[in-house]
């Protein structure tokens, strides 16, 4: 099999960068309970329609020795403890969905490329999104007994490197718990499962969210969407671009002190100064007018929620009151970071009346920023040598977009790091225009 597609507007040529793709199932070591199902919670419901796609890629040191057969064998053993994502979801007499822990496995896809690694990385750096082509873009439905909700695609390149592309259904958990259970199979490849993933830490959960009766109002971070029945993948007016930068340290650091100032007697953090700069180019450049209502995606534990799957970050809104575009960043800074309005409970009510089978969005709702600066993408491991680099971006964004915001390549080193790297999906009528900006207003990207 071959994958191929159109020449792309920056004169790379996709057709048969990635090749000979083979198809696979991989299940538990361990036959589990027949009986066992797992209900995904309200939030988790809530993010039904949104998938993370990551790319882990791996020098040819690296992935020396690792053949297929050793991949799959380590699997094996990795997936005992994540028998819940081996299941197939289900529907209650209600409609609710749920995932029967049946040992279906998760899908395996094994591919060749005719690109070096070092060419491959160069490209995406003119074209994100041929990231795409490492890392399945499969969404679940329109059979839900029939759909993984986990994909893992082996891409080896021509000088011996590989990637690992980690496809996720946002249902499962927020990105904390997509990274924790692709960095377990790290472990299990180097024969160190801990006890941090044994089974008790996966046990089916029971649905215990109460509310009072009281009125919530409407939160706007939530935008109902035509029903879509079982193929989960949201509607959009506009085609999604993707594009990704990095920024170092150095100059984030000056980026924090320009939107800071100098009077401040302390810097306004890293994620908030990016919602800022973007939230601001998005308004002058949007010609269909400009956001005053922005999303915000935050780990809300201190404990890097490792022991259970699910969706736990928290989710605010921030509204503007006067016209973004004419605004200094420092005031949407300042805006982010002071005024954002938790809407979690709201969100989970609105679901619990629905009893989880209404169909929303949360990215792209509203312009979203995702703050994944802390959780730990450079924590999977082959051989004792972590990635050259990681890249996630989201499907099933709606047309307001979504902006990650990614630790960078030297967080990944011993004494870590402050650099981030930056991925955005906008429309693509706004990213050219964004793309002017970033590079002519404040010279990055």
């Amino acid at each position: 099999m071959v994958i191929a597609t159109t020449t792309t507007n920056n004169n790379i040529k996709r057709e048969g960068i990635v090749h000979d793709v083979k198809l696979s199932s991989v299940g538990t070591a361990k036959v589990t309970d027949s009986k066992l199902v797992w209900e995904p919670s309200n939030m988790d419901l809530a993010m039904k329609l949104h998938y993370l796609r990551g790319v882990y890629f791996f020098s040819s040191r690296a992935a020396e020795g690792l053949t297929i057969m050793k991949i799959k064998e380590s699997m094996f053993f990795w997936l005992n403890p994540f028998y819940v994502i081996c299941g197939r979801l289900r529907r209650s007499d209600s409609g609710r969905p749920y995932i029967k822990c049946n040992d279906s496995g998760v899908r395996f896809i094994e591919a060749n490329s005719s690109k070096r690694l070092d060419d491959f990385l160069e490209d995406v750096k003119e074209e994100s999104s041929l990231l795409r082509l490492l890392v399945s873009g499969q969404v679940i439905g329109p059979e839900l007994i029939f759909s993984p909700t986990v994909l893992i695609q082996i891409t080896t390149f021509k000088c011996g490197g590989i990637s690992v592309g980690l496809s996720w259904a946002h249902v499962l958990g927020d990105a904390f718990s997509a990274s924790h259970f692709i960095n377990a199979w790290g472990q299990s490849l180097a024969h160190d499962i801990s006890q941090d993933f044994s089974l008790s830490s996966l046990k089916p959960q029971t649905r215990t969210e109460t509310f009072p009766n009281s009125i919530f109002p409407k939160p706007l971070s939530l935008k109902m969407v035509d029903p879509v029945g079982d193929h989960w993948i949201p509607p959009t007016k506009s085609k999604m671009d993707i594009f990704s930068f990095h920024l170092t340290a150095t100059k984030l650091a000056h980026l924090q002190s320009f939107l800071s100032g100098q009077s401040e007697t302390q810097l306004i953090p890293i994620f908030e100064c990016l919602c800022a700069i973007v939230w601001h180019i998005v308004a002058k450049v949007q010609n269909y007018g400009e956001p005053r209502i922005v999303t915000v995606c935050k780990n809300q534990s201190s404990n890097g929620r490792r022991e259970i799957l699910g969706n736990k970050h928290s989710l605010s809104t921030v509204k503007a009151e006067f016209a973004v575009s004419d605004a200094e960043p420092k005031e949407l800074a300042k805006l982010v970071l002071q005024k954002a309005v938790d809407e979690r409970t709201e969100i989970e009510e609105i679901m619990n009346k629905e009893n989880g089978t209404c169909d929303v969005i949360v990215y792209g709702a509203n312009l979203t920023f995702v703050d994944m600066g802390e959780v730990n993408l450079y924590g999977l491991e082959l051989k004792g040598e972590k990635p050259a680099f990681v890249n996630y971006f989201v499907d099933g964004v709606g047309d307001g977009g979504v902006i990650l915001v990614l630790p960078g390549p030297e967080n990944s080193g011993k004494n870590g790091g402050d650099g981030r790297a930056v991925t955005m999906i906008l429309p693509d009528s706004v990213m050219l225009g964004v793309k002017y900006e970033l590079k002519s207003e404040w010279n990055i990207a």
